[in-house]
């Protein structure tokens, strides 16, 4: 029998898991493993979501800061064109610029990111984090180095528009990303459309624990970014090793399997979703190479003991060009 934290409704979970496997919320029918795209170009991205769809990959991942959903939409139209996909085959998520995380400015946002996709809807669409930055068209508004903040930025205020874009066919679903406990909660108390995702930073050592089981105890699925500690992204406060550590190298060379595999398979049997991101084709492949093997409940408590909470954190804190953010009174990566 798999194993698998309580709460979580995966469908088909016998069938058996796999690639195509999706994890419930509502209506929604999330695949359990995509294609994150952050720090991809155009170009490199256009590379990466062919290979990735060939390889099986219907879940793909992009914000409308990434700066790379013209490329997306340009791959997705060829297979769409090609009548090997069709538009409900791929799951779409897209974010809010944060720059644009005002009410008056959110649909702006999502119309701009639907043009560049190509696409007149998307499957989920997330506010990118509950710290709204400065407005501007284009880019970040920069003082001194330094990103500015909307010190004014109103979560519950932009919820309701966010939900007026699922009343005009604009996205499927809609949700979070980088929001604490406390900041799903408070959304969850007034929305007239629950928040069906929650995207967070979550991997071995940063496991989320309290937050995840919140998430799936209101019917609110937990997607890992970063979920194998981002070896080659510079954009980090903390370094980690977990493809290093001893303990996943033991369990990888018990199973025949490489590290990245073991830690993308942890998650998977924690009950989130996960996206890692590559540009080699030969790489997304061996990503999707974690549904021949389980780990036991000695292997996955093992791996389990290994979070170290807030230390393990990579992303955040006091220093660099998002410095001011950490004033703002919703700033939650600390």
């Amino acid at each position: 029998m798999l194993r698998l934290l309580p709460g979580v409704d995966i469908e088909g979970i016998m069938a058996p898991l796999s690639l195509s496997s999706v994890l419930k919320s509502g209506n929604m029918k999330m695949p359990i493993l995509g294609l994150g795209t952050w720090q991809g170009t155009n170009e490199e991205v256009e590379i990466a979501v062919d290979a990735a769809l060939a390889a099986g990959y219907r879940h793909i991942d992009t914000a409308n800061c990434y700066g790379n959903e013209e490329g997306i939409g340009r791959v997705l139209k060829k297979w769409f064109d090609s009548g090997k996909l069709k538009r409900e085959d791929v799951f779409l998520v897209t974010k809010c610029n944060p720059t644009h995380f005002r009410p008056e400015h959110i649909e702006k946002s999502m119309d701009q990111s639907l043009q560049k996709l190509g696409l007149s809807y998307v499957d989920l669409y997330l506010a990118h984090n509950p710290v709204g930055f400065a407005y501007k068209e284009d880019g970040f508004v920069i003082v001194d180095g330094k990103v500015q903040p909307d010190m004014n930025t109103d979560l519950v205020a932009n919820w309701k528009v966010m939900e007026s874009l699922v009343d005009k066919g604009k996205a499927k679903s809609i949700g979070v990303s980088n929001f604490n406990l406390s900041q799903v909660k408070r959304i969850l108390d007034v929305a007239r459309i629950k928040p069906t995702n929650n995207q967070v930073e979550l991997y071995l050592y940063l496991q989320q624990p309290e937050l995840v089981q919140f998430c799936k105890d209101n019917d609110v699925i937990v997607c890992a970014y970063s979920p194998i500690g981002s070896p080659n992204t510079a954009f980090r406060k903390n370094i980690q090793h977990p493809m290093t550590d001893p303990v996943v190298l033991e369990i990888a060379k018990k199973h025949g399997k490489t590290a990245v595999q073991v830690l993308l398979r942890f998650l998977i049997q924690y009950g989130v979703v996960a996206i890692p991101k590559s540009s080699s084709p030969e790489r997304l492949r061996q990503n999707a190479d974690i549904f021949d093997f389980e780990l036991s409940d000695e292997e996955f408590n093992r791996l389990k003991s290994l979070d170290k909470g807030p230390a393990g954190r990579l992303f955040g804190g006091t220093t660099g060009i998002f410095e001011d953010c950490v004033k703002h009174p919703e700033y939650s990566l600390l």
